[in-house]
């Protein structure tokens, strides 16, 4: 499931190596991307991603897009719920005012994760094919210094 709500269907290698390539140029450059990886567990593996983005289609000045994914063994651990809130304090540090997190209306899951850190719900936006995302905000407090 986590693969259709992301990217619509399978990645190829090609795919997911070019993905890296661009996450990367995005740190390098100062992009509006800043993709993090969740790791759990005593071997610290990769168990999912976060993904921050300061720029996007929807997106008022001062808004930041979050967006996040477990792999299935690992969901139900408070994993996504810690991810967000510490993308969230990273978005604040780096000047973000308000954080979305836009939601598949069949995916309650991934919506109970925005609750959990502390999102309220806003208006629905329309998705591409005009279905509508839930959407669900928070403010964010800049870090101190």
């Amino acid at each position: 499931m986590l693969v259709r709500w992301l990217n619509g269907g399978p990645g190829t290698l090609e795919g997911v190596v070019a993905y890296f390539r661009h996450c990367r140029e995005q740190w390098d450059t100062a992009g509006p991307l800043r993709a993090f990886g969740i790791r759990a567990g005593a071997d610290a593996v990769l168990a999912g991603t976060v993904d921050v983005r300061f720029e996007g289609a929807g997106l008022l000045p001062g808004q930041v897009n979050l967006a996040y994914g477990l792999h299935p063994a690992w969901r139900g651990r408070g994993l996504a719920t810690r991810a967000v809130l510490l993308a969230s304090r990273y978005a604040a540090r780096e000047g973000g005012a308000e954080a979305v997190i836009q939601v598949d209306r069949d995916n309650p899951a991934s919506a109970a994760v925005a609750r959990r850190a502390g999102f309220t719900p806003a208006a629905p936006v329309p998705r591409a094919d005009g279905a509508p995302f839930d959407r669900y905000v928070r403010k964010l407090r800049p870090a101190a210094r």
